[in-house]
């Protein structure tokens, strides 16, 4: 016994000096030196013991005490909270709860399963466990196998030694065995710390713990030495300024090279780095013409007038022939080509109430579609009109048919159908009066005018046509 006082002695001062941490996965190993007390009164209710629990902490009277280091244990972290501890422990036995004995010898060896509660503490100081496991128990030279439950305290003064304090029932499986309480105090050494990468900083503090790091960063490395770790930089290879990340900013701009897409010309945030010479409000990287103020529907380039007849380009339909802006660019009839197609127009007969168009009037239509070639943007509109002969509603199908005619026959010649629109408009709209017949043959007539007089007078006349038409019936 005194050698083995010696040796658990000489254990304490070597570990007592270990850098070892509080135990967990990445620390798993621990040791405990202390000594033990075993009492077996209050575990039932036959003489010599008392009840249960009976003066339980009365260990004056009842508790066996040898006054050296007599137990001994090794711990190994398994996870979740939970610790395999075996232990060994020596005793004399000269208290049989209220007899006395001849200091009988006691050995014990048990193992357990213990629950760590500290993290529901918060990882604070207090580390209460609670256990359940078993053993074997030799009281002189009669043993007996124990089912063990243990409740316990360590009161860790830093992350490596802790205080631990336990008390534990041993339920014996033979009758010639006593079941007792065995009651532990001593100290606890944590070691075993894992360091994967070697860096000398354990995993449990090491940031990086699969990557060989610095002390100043927490276990991480910082490559291109910028003195911002890897982890946090942005550009982990190229050196950059921490308030950017760790990016570089090459030109200056205050914007980083990542976000830059100028990287070597100083720009503004608005452009993501990038300039705009002329101040157009397209960057210099995407403005075709960067020195030369254009909007950005035509990428930055000012629009051209080819044909100088105050049309831009890029709103005339005919950019390379002058025309006019109310045709877009493009040339439109005169009032005397229009006058001319109406004078050929004037010509076009029509079988008696029907609107057959007579063989004499197809030469007058070739001449208007010989002018109308000559003007492919242009739009033309065909009006019918009758006199006053017969019912309104008669007038206004037949005037109608007429124009129709008139279009299709012009379309037949080539001209495109998109470009020819026709309406009839019945007696509403005599040029003279019905009451003679050279009145009524003038009224008799097909018109041709431009389309876009004839959108002007829809939409000022849409909702008045058919009152106009209402008040002349």
């Amino acid at each position: 016994m005194k050698h083995l006082s010696r040796f658990l002695l000489a254990s304490l001062l070597v570990l007592s000096f270990s850098a070892v941490q509080a135990q967990d996965e990445n620390n798993p190993w621990a040791i405990g030196i202390g000594v033990n007390a075993v009492d077996l009164y209050p575990t039932g209710e036959d003489a010599p013991a008392g009840g249960w629990f009976d003066q339980y902490f009365n260990a004056a009277d009842h508790w066996n005490i040898l006054p050296a280091v007599s137990r001994i244990s090794v711990g190994r972290y398994i996870g979740s909270g939970l610790v395999f501890e075996a232990a060994g422990s020596v005793n004399q036995i000269s208290k049989f709860g209220e007899e006395s004995l001849n200091d009988l010898s006691y050995y014990a060896l048990d193992g357990t399963i213990k629950y760590s509660l500290r993290a529901l503490l918060n990882d604070g100081w207090l580390d209460p466990n609670i256990g359940i496991g078993g053993g074997y128990t030799w009281l002189d030279s009669e043993g007996a196998a124990t089912l063990n439950g243990s409740a316990g305290l360590s009161f860790w003064f830093t992350d490596n030694v802790a205080l631990s304090l336990q008390s534990t029932y041993k339920h014996a499986f033979k009758d010639e065995a006593f079941p007792h309480f065995q009651h532990s105090a001593g100290l606890k050494f944590i070691f075993g710390g894992m360091d994967t990468d070697g860096d000398g900083i354990y995993d449990k503090d090491d940031e990086c713990p699969e990557t060989p790091g610095l002390p100043e960063f927490n276990g991480c490395p910082d490559s291109d030495g910028d003195g911002v770790p890897d982890h946090l930089d942005a550009c982990p290879n190229t050196p950059g300024m921490i308030e950017f990340d760790g990016c570089p900013d090459t030109d200056g701009d205050g914007i980083p090279d990542p976000q830059d897409e100028c990287p070597n010309e100083a720009g503004t945030a608005e452009f993501n780095g990038c300039p705009d010479s002329d101040g157009d409000g397209v960057p210099d990287n995407k403005d075709e013409c960067p020195n030369e103020a254009g909007p950005a529907e035509n990428n930055g380039c000012p629009y051209e007038d080819r044909d100088g007849d105050g049309v831009l380009d890029k709103d005339d339909e005919c950019p390379d022939t002058p025309g006019t802006v109310e045709n877009n660019g493009c040339p439109e009839p005169t009032a005397e080509v229009v006058s001319e197609l109406n004078e050929y127009s004037k010509t076009v007969l029509f079988d008696l109430n029907k609107a057959t168009i007579r063989s004499e009037s197809e030469e007058a239509l070739e001449s208007i579609a010989d002018i109308m070639a000559e003007y492919d943007n242009t739009v033309f509109h065909i009006e019918g009109h009758t006199d006053s002969t017969g019912s309104d509603q008669y007038n206004l199908q037949l005037s109608k048919e007429r124009a129709a005619s008139v279009r299709e026959f012009l379309v037949s010649k080539g001209v495109p159908a998109n470009r020819l629109t026709s309406e009839g408009y019945g007696e509403s709209r005599p040029i003279a009066s019905n009451n003679t017949s050279q009145g009524r043959q003038e009224n008799r007539r097909v018109e041709i005018s431009l389309d876009k007089d004839k959108e002007m007078r829809d939409r000022s006349n849409e909702t008045q046509t058919d009152t106009t038409r209402t008040g002349n019936n």
